[in-house]
């Protein structure tokens, strides 16, 4: 008998996975591992958003189901947000979904609005998430490549009138992951302008877009004229707020994606804990302060990091967003090789850029999010794996 499908067992491995298997392996044989892998903050959560979850969690009124979409309040928080970080006007009521992270969303949006044997434009390399969820969909991945020469933007003259025409849905990611690439509002006007010309719906991944440094502010895709028209924009509260494990997002713009994947979701979920919402709605309508703050780690760890590597002579521009740091592997490695010496012979984990698609060999990627110590004893064992490694660094 068997005991799974055919698309469940032709699941490419989530590279993760195999790298916290190596990592506790490791760990067994009592090796220290500092882990620069998976993307998840290391900082706590605001004390106010705590607290609104205390006081929320104890009410017994806000332990039924949530509605569907997410209660009002924390749909009117994300119109808030939206008003007051972009001036874009989003109805609470038709254009805004709330989700159980970003990442639930994006899957079950491409079951929502993507039929099986239809192409979905996708970024290589890209948030390995997105295959995934166009292969459980039965659905075709079409990838257009994101080049370092480029900044990591998406070239849409690469892409044929007739590969836009045979596309059901684009996938955008900025600030992106893995690469730490960011845009201009210009990239989403052109993103726009040809979903508009070729009926391609657009959904863009939002996740880092408040993991900003400098004076560089991420755009929204909303903040075109006209993008509710074709697309729609995945928010999280994992990385702005270190909400990671709380498992809160949104979705936001075009009414009928939305009610396509409210469809689903009300078949599959019933929507986040309410107090998890009410918490999440102290975070839309704070002041950001606790994000700024949260940057300013970032960017000091980013720094100390961008330093070390200097000094092995890796050679990177500085990114204006998230907290990756998406680096060329040394000469004489391949990204999987390099990744998995590192782990082997320093404890270090690092991301095979490959693990991001075929466009990411040649890289690899640095997650900030471990603390400043640790992440400056993984710079010093790097030099040591330099000096003593097979091949030089």
């Amino acid at each position: 008998m068997e005991y799974t499908s055919e698309r469940v067992n032709t699941l490419p491995p989530y590279v993760f996975s195999e790298f916290q298997r190596k990592k506790k392996d490791l760990e067994a044989q009592g090796v220290d591992v500092i882990d620069l892998g998976i993307g998840a903050p290391d900082l706590p959560a605001p004390d106010f958003v705590i607290d609104r979850l205390v006081e929320e969690v104890r009410k017994p009124e806000n332990h039924r189901y949530s509605n569907y979409f997410g209660i009002p309040e924390y749909r009117e928080a994300v119109a808030h947000f939206y008003k007051t970080q972009y001036d874009v006007d989003l109805d609470p009521e038709t254009e805004i979904l709330a989700l159980i992270g970003s990442k639930e969303g994006i899957a079950n949006l491409i079951t929502a609005v993507v039929n099986p044997g239809e192409s979905v434009l996708v970024p290589n390399p890209g948030y390995p998430v997105y295959q995934a969820a166009i292969h459980l969909a039965g659905a075709k991945a079409h990838h257009y490549q994101l080049n370092a020469e480029d900044g990591f933007r998406p070239d849409f003259s690469q892409l044929t009138s007739e590969e836009w025409d045979l596309a059901t849905l684009m996938l955008l990611n900025y600030p992106s992951n893995p690469t730490a690439g960011t845009v201009t509002i210009d990239t989403f006007l052109e993103a726009v302008t040809k979903a508009k010309q070729h009926q391609t719906m657009l959904a863009q991944d939002a996740a880092y877009s408040l993991v900003t440094y400098g004076d560089y502010q991420a755009p929204s895709l909303m903040q075109v004229p006209g993008a509710k028209e074709v697309g729609v924009e995945f928010g999280s509260l994992s990385k702005s707020f270190n909400m990671t494990g709380w498992r809160i997002g949104y979705v936001v713009g075009n009414p009928e994606m939305i009610r396509a994947l409210s469809t689903v979701k009300n078949n599959t979920d019933t929507s986040q804990f309410i107090p998890i919402q009410k918490a999440g709605t102290a975070a839309l309508r704070s002041d950001l302060q606790s994000v700024k703050a949260n940057n300013a780690i970032y960017e000091k760890r980013m720094d100390d990091m961008l330093e070390g590597l200097q000094a092995l002579g890796i050679e990177v521009d500085r990114p204006k967003a998230t907290f990756f740091i998406w680096a060329p592997v040394p000469e004489g490695y391949t990204s999987a090789e390099f990744a998995d010496e590192l782990l082997m012979k320093a404890g270090v984990i690092v991301t095979p850029g490959s693990a991001f698609g075929s466009g990411g060999e040649g890289y690899f990627r640095v997650s900030l999010s471990v603390p400043t110590d640790r992440l400056q004893e993984a710079v010093d064992r790097m030099k040591q794996f330099s000096k003593e490694g097979a091949k030089e660094l």
